[in-house]
């Protein structure tokens, strides 16, 4: 049962497309970096952009890979909305 004080992370289509077309390695890699952001959701990217609807969007580099996320405190969700191997 997941600790419901935690947060988790969420891809969105587009950076599930990409987790999925990468080797399982990398895969688990990336998947490992998605929920690493989301242990720690009050951290702050390297940058910020807004998207489309006018939402802060951190950006954040990790290991390669530029995560692009959000932070619903809400629903304790992590959603990143993009991931670009760099």
């Amino acid at each position: 049962m997941p600790d419901r004080s935690s947060y988790q992370s969420h891809l969105s289509l587009d950076a599930a497309k990409f987790v999925v077309l990468l080797s399982k390695r990398r895969q688990r890699l990336v998947l490992d970096l998605a929920d690493q952001i989301a242990k720690q959701p009050f951290q702050i990217g390297d940058y910020p952009t807004v998207d489309a609807t006018g939402r802060r969007v951190d950006n954040l580099m990790l290991e390669g890979y530029l995560f692009s996320f959000w932070v619903d405190h809400a629903s304790r969700e992590v959603r990143i909305s993009e991931i670009i191997r760099v």
